[in-house]
């Protein structure tokens, strides 16, 4: 424990507790994690942590104002320590991968809208949909390779879908469902 981060849960009304201190920490190393991600990463740490635990301790520092929690569309809550200041995020459409973007207006201009149609704007979230490099690379590449490939069973496998024995190979290099089948035997 850091006294920065007792310091913080205690400013902010909370207790002190290994689980808040473990999930701080774990989303200063995983920023725009969800809770699974943020309990694999603590199974090591806090072997009797729960996933329910996990959700009850990220919301409790959601609401505590030290967590900020972003929902985008088709994805889980995900959740990072960047809180109180005008940035949004960057989603890939091909693996989920979430990475911030700095206002280039310095300021919130999204937080008045030109007709509120009588609600009371709280927030206003700003959010890019793409592909990340190593998406764009391999969509390129899965062109590339049915376009120029005489063996239909070659194909481009994302790294995140690859098994661990496939990971091994880069991921530019077409895998064969026949060496992948070798890999695992």
């Amino acid at each position: 424990m850091t006294p920065r981060t007792e310091s913080q849960l205690r400013d902010a009304g909370l207790r002190v507790t290994s689980g808040r201190i473990a999930i701080l920490a774990a989303l200063e190393r995983l920023p725009h994690s969800d809770a699974d991600t943020l309990h694999r990463s603590l199974e090591g740490d806090l072997a009797s942590i729960s996933v329910q635990s996990v959700h009850n301790v990220l919301h409790d520092l959601t609401e505590a104002g030290l967590v900020r929690r972003i929902e985008p569309a088709g994805s889980s809550s995900r959740y990072e320590l960047r809180i109180n200041d005008n940035h949004h995020h960057i989603v890939c459409t091909g693996c989920g991968a979430i990475a911030d973007v700095d206002c280039v207006h310095g300021e919130a201009p999204c937080l008045t809208p030109s007709n509120t149609n009588g609600f009371t704007v709280a927030t206003a979230e700003v959010t890019f949909w793409g592909l990340c490099p190593e998406c764009a690379s391999t969509t390129a590449m899965r062109g590339a390779a049915s376009s120029t490939s005489s063996n239909a069973a070659e194909q481009l496998i994302p790294a995140q879908q690859r098994t661990p024995e496939e990971q091994l190979i880069p991921a530019e290099q077409p895998i064969s469902t026949q060496s992948s089948a070798a890999l695992t035997a």
